[in-house]
């Protein structure tokens, strides 16, 4: 705007010095002599204005006609000037109308008719980068990864339209699945682009597929710079990929770095069972029972699990059922009304032969939390304490149709693993398994294993009077060979 204004004011201060130059010159009365070869002409002020104007117009035209003689020669030339572009006009135009063909053949769903008028295009526009990538994605919509591919490429040509080239070769390579093509260029496109968050999920998925951890925790560390990923998020998926990156190289033989991976897992996030798990196991290894104590009550101060308890035990493999469960104490008093550390108390005590305590532990789990755990618990204990056999026959025959209790399940497919991975072997994600119990479903199953109970744990008591005539009939001799024949 400051510029229009400034433009309008010297065009009004011009005018104004030409209208007070013209003023000036009639005021003035004085003639102007003009001479032409022999010629000589006097022109009075008007007649000199007049001239001048004339001789403007005059030169305008002269430097016209040797500009567009200039621009003849050039187009003969072959040159781009103003006389192609001329003709060229409805070519562009054209090509113009076959883009937004394409564009709305595009949208409405007509993949076909949007490659068939962008390639028109193409062919009468000399803008690759807007054709190339119309048809490109059309192909790619209708499936044709190969001519995607093709397109795609030639983006590659042009800085501006490099990284969306890159982008569409891995879409296309993933649908190929050319996993390891894709990887390599999601690594290129990334170093392009580092704080491109869809560049970064497509890598660090690939990478874990590939079980490239090193290079998956590297993904890691630049999706958290990028500020795409809070620092706590952070620390648990790191931790998830050293602790995969310790199982790889326990895998290869490489021990001692397994190790230290696994520890700092557990540095990473101290929460998490499985890093806690390996931890402890690494640092028994290593002879430093002590630090692996302390891994292991560190995840159980935040929740009590199965394996942190089995952890707890291998720290100390030759001690006496009393000794362990003095242990133990130091677990089982951090949460003492929970699930997990009564039924631990129940099965501490039943190794120690105290089955009236053990029963005082495990308290009414098994009617409150009827799980298959706490009633074989209860098996065990009426076991021990001497019940009969159809007794503890049902107590197990009810385990058997008990509901498992918490179990490993992801968080996006709802799959039960019997054990925990980094990834769901159901539907491939990521760090999504949580220790929780499944929804109970009702009805009764096919085998009908719901009867198992009334029938083994009501079993009839033998009647002691067949018995002992069953053991007559037994010890009695056979006939034949009581009775002798004469010879």
């Amino acid at each position: 705007m400051f510029w229009t204004l400034f433009k309008l004011l010297v065009f009004v201060i011009v005018v104004i010095g030409l209208a007070y130059g013209a003023g000036s010159l009639m005021d003035s009365g004085q003639s102007v002599g003009l001479r032409i070869l022999d010629m000589e002409f006097t022109l009075g002020p008007i007649q000199a204005i007049i001239a001048f104007v004339v001789f403007l117009v005059a030169l305008w035209l002269v430097l016209k006609t040797i500009a567009l003689s200039l621009a003849v020669l050039r187009f003969m030339n072959g040159d781009e000037t103003a006389i192609r572009r001329f003709f060229t006009r409805n070519r562009e135009k054209r090509g113009l109308d076959a883009l937004l063909a394409s564009m709305l053949a595009q949208s409405s769903g007509d993949h076909k008719l949007a490659i068939a008028k962008a390639e028109k295009a193409h062919k009468l526009l000399n803008r690759p980068i807007m054709t190339n990538l119309l048809i490109a994605q059309s192909a790619e919509m209708k499936g044709n990864h190969a001519k995607a591919i093709e397109h795609y490429k030639g983006l590659l040509d042009d800085p501006r339209s490099r990284f969306a080239g890159i982008q569409g070769l891995i879409r296309a390579e993933l649908e190929l699945g050319e996993s390891d093509k894709a990887r390599a260029l999601s690594t290129k496109a990334l170093d392009m682009q580092p704080a491109h968050e869809q560049t970064q999920n497509t890598l660090l998925k690939l990478q874990t597929e590939a079980e490239d951890w090193k290079g998956a925790r590297k993904t890691l560390e630049t999706k958290k710079s990028s500020g795409h990923l809070p620092r706590d998020v952070y620390r648990r998926r790191d931790a998830v990929l050293a602790l995969q990156e310790s199982d790889a190289l326990a895998v290869k033989g490489e021990l001692t770095r397994a190790r230290e991976a696994a520890i700092e897992a557990n540095r990473l996030s101290p929460d998490l069972v499985p890093a806690a798990v390996a931890a402890a196991q690494a640092l028994v290894a290593q002879g430093k029972g002590r630090y692996a104590a302390k891994a292991v009550k560190g995840a159980w101060k935040v929740a009590p699990h199965p394996e942190l308890a089995a952890a707890f035990a291998a720290i100390e493999k030759d001690e006496s059922p009393r000794q362990r469960l003095a242990r133990f104490a130091k677990l089982t008093k951090m949460h003492p009304k929970a699930e997990e550390t009564r039924l631990l108390q129940s099965e501490l005590l039943i190794a120690a032969e105290d089955f009236p305590a053990a029963r005082r532990a495990l308290g009414d789990l098994f009617e409150t939390q009827p799980t298959m755990r706490a009633l074989t618990i209860m098996a065990a204990i009426e076991r021990g304490e001497g019940a009969d056999d159809a007794v503890v026959r049902g107590w197990l025959a009810r385990a058997l149709t008990a509901r498992r209790g918490p179990q490993w399940v992801c968080q996006n497919c709802q799959h039960v693993h019997a054990s925990w991975q980094a990834i769901c072997e159901n539907c491939g994600a990521f760090d999504t398994l949580e220790w929780r119990d499944i929804p109970d479903s009702a009805g009764p199953s096919a085998t009908q294993t719901e009867l198992l109970p009334l029938i083994v744990g009501s079993l009839p008591k033998p009647d002691p009077e067949e018995d002992t005539a069953e053991v007559i009939d037994a010890a009695a001799p056979a006939p034949e060979a009581a009775t002798e024949k004469p010879a």
